[in-house]
Formats: C-alpha cells, sequence, structure tokens
C-alpha cells in the first residue's frame, strides 16, 4: 500500500514538534503519535467489512469515529481535520481542497491501557465497579434499535458468530496439523446448538429494547484510565451491524477478556456493579454465548499463529478461552442466601465470595430501591419515599427470587444478598433451590453487637453503601429477629466477621454442597 501521505504528515509533525512521531499501522488505519496528541488517518481500503476507498467515505467514518467515541472518552476526542496541500507535502487544518481527514485525539500513556494495568498487576479493583456504572449509564442513554432493523435478531446473530467461526477455521485448515481444527469444530456444534436454544431469547431481548447503539469493541486494549477513571475508546464506527448489538454482547466482551488474562474474579466483579445498576438478570441467559463469540473474535484478529504470537508479544489465547467458556460456570448453579443482622459483614462476605466462584449476587438494598426507581446509592428519604414497608418488602423479595430463578436458569451459582431475618423468606428461597434442583446453602454471618453497633454506625455516616439500615433498623433486628431453625443450620456455613474470613475455604465449601447440603 503507498505510504505517501502517511509518511508526509508524519515528517510534517516531527517539525513541527521537533521531536519523533511514532507511528502505529493497524489493518484499516495509521495513527501518529505525537508528545500530545494521537492523529488517525484511515487507510484507503476496500474490504469484505469496511470501505474506506473515497476521500468522502473517509471523511464520513472519521465524523462518525468522533461522534460515537465522545459518547465515551470526550476528553479523550479533540476533532476532525482536513488534510490539505499534496500527499507529498500534506498540511492538518491547512488551505484549500481537502485531500483527506484525520481524527485528533489527545494522547494517552501505553501504561494506562486496561490490558497493560492488568499485566503490571496494577488495576484498582474499585475502578472497575466507577466503570460499571458508567457503562450502565451509557447504555441505559443509548438509542434503542428498532425491532425491524433487523439488528439483535437471532439470525444476524448466529450468522456473525458463524462467519467469524468459519474464518478461524480457514486459517487453522491451511495449517496442516494444527490441533486447533477439532477444537473450533466442537467450537462449531456448540454454537449451533445454542443458536436454536437461545433463539426465543434474542426475540424477547430484541422486542424488549436490550439491542442498543453500544460500543462493539469493549476489550481491555479499548478501555484506558485517564482523569481517573476508566473509560473505553475506539468503538466500532465502520459497521452499524458490530455497534448495534445486545447490551449483554458489550458486557460480554469485557468480562471475557478479563478472563482470558486469568482475571475471573475482576470479571466476576465488573459484572456484578455492573447488574446493580442494570438489573438485567434476565440477560444471563445469553451472556455465556456471547463471551465464547468474542473470545472467538479475539482470537480472530489476534491470529492463531506464532508469527501473530511474537508480533505482539504475551496475549491470551482466546481460542482455549472460548473452549473453557463453552462449559457452565464452576460449580454450576447453586443458590446461597445471606443471612445476618445489618453490620455483620454479608454484603462484604459475598461481593469477595462472588469473586471467588464467579457468581451472580442480588443485593436486596439495591432490588428494593430500582422497585422505586431509585439509584444504588440514592436515599429514599431524600425522594420522599418510604420503601420499607411490608408492601414494599414483599415486593423486593419477589423482585429478588425472580432475578435469582433467572440467574439460577442461566446455570449460574446465585448469592441473595439480604438479611433474611425472617423464617419465611429463607424457606421461599429453599423451596426456589428445591423446585430447580439445585444445591441450597446459608451464608450465616455473625459478629458481636458492640461491632455490629460500630459497622452500622460508620457505614450510616458515609452513605457510601446501598444499604439504609441505620443503628434504630439494627435495635429492632437485635430484638425480634428469628434465628435458623435446626435444619437451616445443617445446611448453614457459619462465618465469623470479627476475624478473617478464609475466602478459599469458604468458597470451595459452598461449590462442594449438595442438594443435601454443604459437605
Amino acid at each position: 500500500m503507498d505510504t505517501t501521505l502517511v509518511d508526509a504528515l508524519r515528517n510534517e509533525l516531527q517539525r513541527e514538534t521537533g521531536q519523533p512521531v511514532a507511528l502505529v499501522e493497524t489493518h484499516i488505519s495509521w495513527v501518529l503519535l505525537t508528545h500530545a496528541l494521537a492523529v488517525k488517518l484511515k487507510k484507503p481500503v476496500r474490504l469484505p467489512f469496511v470501505d474506506f476507498g473515497s476521500v468522502e467515505a473517509r471523511k464520513h467514518f472519521c465524523e462518525e469515529e468522533l461522534r460515537l467515541n465522545r459518547r465515551f472518552a470526550p476528553s479523550l476526542y479533540i476533532d476532525v481535520a482536513p488534510v490539505c496541500g499534496t500527499r507529498e507535502a500534506p498540511r492538518i487544518a491547512g488551505q484549500g481542497e481537502p485531500i483527506d481527514h484525520v481524527v485528533r485525539m489527545r494522547r494517552f500513556a501505553e501504561s494506562s491501557l486496561l490490558r497493560n494495568l492488568l499485566v503490571a498487576d496494577a488495576l484498582q479493583p474499585a475502578l472497575l465497579d466507577g466503570f460499571a456504572q458508567r457503562l450502565a449509564s451509557l447504555h441505559r442513554e443509548a438509542e434503542r434499535a428498532a425491532p425491524l432493523s433487523g439488528f439483535g435478531s437471532p439470525d444476524l446473530i448466529a450468522r456473525t458468530a458463524t462467519d467469524v467461526l468459519a474464518a478461524l477455521q480457514a486459517h487453522a485448515q491451511a495449517r496442516e496439523g494444527d490441533g486447533c481444527v477439532v477444537a473450533l469444530a466442537e467450537l462449531g456444534r456448540w454454537i449451533g446448538e445454542q443458536g436454536d436454544a437461545l433463539r426465543m431469547a434474542w426475540i424477547a431481548r430484541q422486542q424488549g429494547g436490550a439491542v442498543r447503539e453500544c460500543h462493539g469493541d469493549l476489550h481491555t486494549a479499548n478501555v484506558v484510565l485517564v482523569d481517573g477513571a476508566l473509560a473505553p475508546f475506539d468503538c466500532i464506527e465502520f459497521d452499524p451491524a458490530l455497534r448495534w448489538i445486545d447490551v449483554m454482547s458489550d458486557v460480554a466482551f469485557l468480562t471475557m477478556d478479563l478472563k482470558a488474562h486469568g482475571r475471573g474474579d475482576l470479571a466476576a466483579r465488573f459484572l456484578d456493579a455492573w447488574l446493580q445498576h442494570v438489573g438485567d438478570y434476565p440477560g444471563l441467559q445469553v451472556l455465556r454465548f456471547y463471551e465464547v463469540y468474542r473470545a472467538l473474535v479475539r482470537a480472530m484478529a489476534s491470529g492463531l499463529g506464532p508469527a501473530a504470537a511474537a508480533a505482539e508479544g504475551p496475549r491470551p489465547d482466546y481460542l482455549a478461552c472460548a473452549t473453557r467458556l463453552m462449559a457452565q460456570p464452576e460449580g454450576g448453579a447453586r443458590l446461597m442466601i445471606a443471612h445476618g443482622l445489618s453490620g455483620s459483614g454479608k454484603s462484604s462476605v459475598a461481593l469477595r465470595l462472588l469473586c471467588a466462584t464467579g457468581a451472580v449476587r442480588v443485593r436486596s438494598d439495591v432490588e428494593r430501591k430500582r422497585l422505586y426507581g431509585l439509584a444504588p446509592l440514592a436515599r429514599s428519604a431524600a425522594h420522599g419515599l418510604d420503601i420499607y414497608g411490608s408492601d414494599a418488602t414483599r415486593k423486593t423479595f419477589e423482585r429478588l427470587h425472580a432475578c435469582a430463578r433467572d440467574a439460577l436458569l442461566a446455570g449460574y451459582p446465585v448469592i441473595v444478598d439480604a438479611a433474611f431475618l425472617r423464617a419465611a423468606e429463607r424457606r421461599s428461597f429453599e423451596a426456589l433451590a428445591t423446585e430447580l434442583r439445585v444445591p441450597f446453602t446459608i451464608l450465616d454471618c455473625s459478629a458481636s453487637p458492640a461491632t455490629l453497633r460500630r459497622r452500622v454506625a460508620e457505614r450510616d455516616a458515609t452513605g457510601a453503601d446501598a444499604s439504609e439500615a441505620g443503628p434504630v433498623v439494627l435495635e429492632r433486628q437485635l430484638a425480634w429477629h428469628e434465628p435458623l431453625e435446626a435444619d437451616e443450620r445443617a445446611a448453614a456455613i457459619e462465618v465469623s466477621t470479627e476475624e478473617p474470613v478464609d475466602m478459599a475455604l469458604l468458597a470451595a465449601r459452598w461449590l462442594a454442597a449438595t442438594v443435601e447440603g454443604p459437605r
């Protein structure tokens, strides 16, 4: 490909800045890196998935790139600028008829990419919580696809996955003796089976508004730490069908990539935080399919051969990741309910446990507020609402029951994070486990009254938790709570949070539980 223009632009930027300018090349773009800017020039390519063949097309897609990515990272994307002059002597934002266009971005350090933060073990997990909340907000505000558009249809989803698989199979078959041929054949069978099994679920999600204008390429190399927060960038601008997708497909790309990097704990934490802000538990039914599909996309993008690996350096084995993700989550579906007074550490233990096991959590404090249109950290009194009456509590437990059922039917271990101080509430979830024939466990958290009072007072003062149970609520609980009955104690794992909790042992005990109870 003729590189006259990009070479001339590089020389011009080096002359203007007085410093070296790096060049990064992808299949469809050149990116020039000055000390302060990233200047992106689209290649004049015509490929099956993109057509940048004309100046007008490249201008249009530059403008689309700016429009779309400003939704996610407005501080990174500066403008679209014309390239004027000649191919041998170009000027950005110069005079005359444009010969091309570039997207100008604020440059960031490579070390701030989420992928590199993971490799360096430099990621603060709380940053993922904030990112999940922001992504949830972006998904909520994104425009919905009209069902008649065809975006998110079962046929399109299945065809997109099989096209990626076919490309990988063609590559593998060209390399005689490559062991990935067998793995790809197995993945092909699984994708076909899932395409049939999930057809009605995909239709329901398409009709229900889950298909929206998303990011479309949300892996760890397209998320960056900027201005103290994680932000996505470089979304799909060239193919609407890869962008107008189920929000769960967007989420799945990141959870898959975190797992591929060996951080299933962070994948579970990110999903937990996103679910708290969205409440899309029915979407768990399609999550695993999308994770497998996304792993295949990254396998295709990265290449399966040693030449690609040498060019990129160490990278996850995405084909192996796809094969692992075909299997049910570790331990399979099982139900755990928390039990304990306010301040007993239930939510803290549940968060650590879901990170250790890949479980899905449903929080009563969050779902109660969702019923009244409140965000997780909103305070009901500030909105003039009483959300703790008997009717509100009944509706909350009905919601918890429905969310837990959705997650269990999708095959996930589930933790229902509520106080469960009434025997009837506990029995209803025991009945759910019996109905679905999954193991039932009670996480029985305890601490001394003095510790409970201290923790609740501290939490109430900060307002940084979804719980609104303050000191008055705790005193009422101490006076009337219904302790576990004998058969419930047989199904319980007791945890004192006065001392450090052995999370590995707790996780092992839960995952070893059978329908007869914990081992």
